[in-house]
């Protein structure tokens, strides 16, 4: 059987395939292009008309990663699943606090989530940050109530968490919230490597050598 075997050819020919299905929504080069890579992370052409971008989400997180901006996630699966050597290039980082063991203390004693409790580790870290969730609906409720009550500013949320408890809402209301621009998928679609995906596009707007 005869396939295709370098990857950028395999990449090239799955943009292709999935140009069709964004041609109708009216969509810039650069979220053309973000769309395109969360479509090819999930193997989904369903997610086409479900992911939602706020109209300055792209620009601003691609001038804060341009200026050395750390990324903040929720789980080690998101961490995994950013290029940190093209991050690295701009002088940012990945950083990940659920596996801390003091964030697990802490989350026992308080009964909540692990993701939450690293969301408030991060703290005034996060400002100016690229925060990029992709499993815990709690996290991203947790960064948007910091965002409300005590003035935390990420430059951009990539708020993309699955699941059929708590995802739907919480993307509606990272989409709802005015205050800070987001890359999200409306409903319960999602998942560490659609969140990873969405920030790994942004970079490879700003630099798409590969190594």
């Amino acid at each position: 059987m005869d396939f295709i075997k370098e990857p950028m050819a395999i990449e090239n020919r799955s943009m292709e395939l999935i140009a069709p299905h964004l041609a109708e929504l009216g969509l810039d080069e650069a979220a053309t292009k973000v769309y395109s890579r969360l479509i090819h992370a999930s193997g989904d052409v369903g997610y086409a008309p479900i992911i939602r971008v706020h109209p300055e989400a792209i620009a601003v997180a691609m001038d804060a990663l341009r200026k050395g901006a750390h990324i903040y996630t929720d789980v080690e699966m998101v961490r995994t699943g950013i290029n940190k050597k093209k991050l690295a290039s701009f002088g940012g980082e990945v950083h990940c606090l659920v596996a801390d063991p003091d964030v697990a203390v802490r989350a026992k004693q308080e009964g909540i989530t692990r993701s939450m409790i690293a969301m408030r580790q991060f703290g005034k870290d996060l400002n100016g940050s690229i925060v990029a969730i992709g499993n815990a609906p709690t996290a991203l409720f947790e960064v948007l109530r910091m965002v409300r009550e005590e003035g935390i500013r990420p430059a951009c949320i990539v708020g993309i968490p699955v699941g059929f408890v708590g995802a739907a809402e919480s993307k509606a209301e990272l989409a709802a919230n005015g205050i800070v621009p987001y890359i999200t998928v409306e409903g319960t679609k999602g998942g560490s490597p659609i969140a990873a995906a969405a920030v790994n596009a942004m970079m490879y707007l700003i630099d798409n050598t590969r190594p």
